[in-house]
């Protein structure tokens, strides 16, 4: 099997090999901290849309500055491991930023691929990946499954238990 967690520097080869090859790239992004099926449903989506689906990760550090000190729930080495063995993941990498658009930019991948709770006039990286004139597209279901809400139903159902 092949390596699929990459660095930067060795997805940007793999990308630009890809290209060579015709192939169409996607890329998608996210924390994916606690996993459920619209995470599922959003990459099916997302790798639907071409030849080869790269997934970027925040890393725990970027977790925690958008969602709280409480997150991640799962460190990114979990992370990593367990969307690595998703079919629909080709390549998979971490970044560290707040935002996406470095790694964008490096890659140039053909789509950049959001979910639902996104238009492609909102996406955040909308102008970056319009820059080198790739497009943006959203995916998966409607946003009615969130980790945060998932979170939140086990607590109500489990509580705080004693130590």
């Amino acid at each position: 099997m092949a390596q699929v967690i990459l660095n930067h520097d060795e997805l940007a080869k793999k990308v630009e090999e890809l290209k060579k090859q015709g192939k169409k790239v996607v890329f998608t992004n996210g924390c994916f901290d606690l996993l459920h099926v619209g995470h599922v449903r959003y990459l099916r989506g997302a790798k639907a849309l071409g030849d080869v689906l790269i997934l970027a990760l925040n890393s725990d550090a970027s977790v925690r500055r958008l969602k709280g000190p409480e997150r991640p729930l799962l460190p990114l080495e979990d992370r990593l491991g367990v969307l690595a063995a998703f079919e629909m993941v080709d390549y998979i990498t971490a970044f560290e930023e707040d935002t996406v658009s470095p790694l964008i930019l490096k890659l140039k991948p053909n789509v950049h691929a959001k979910g639902t709770d996104y238009t492609p006039d909102t996406v955040p990286e909308k102008d970056t990946v319009a820059s080198y004139g790739g497009t943006v597209a959203t995916v998966g279901d409607p946003k009615d499954h969130a980790s945060k809400n998932l979170i939140q139903e086990i607590l109500k159902k489990y509580g705080p238990q004693p130590a």
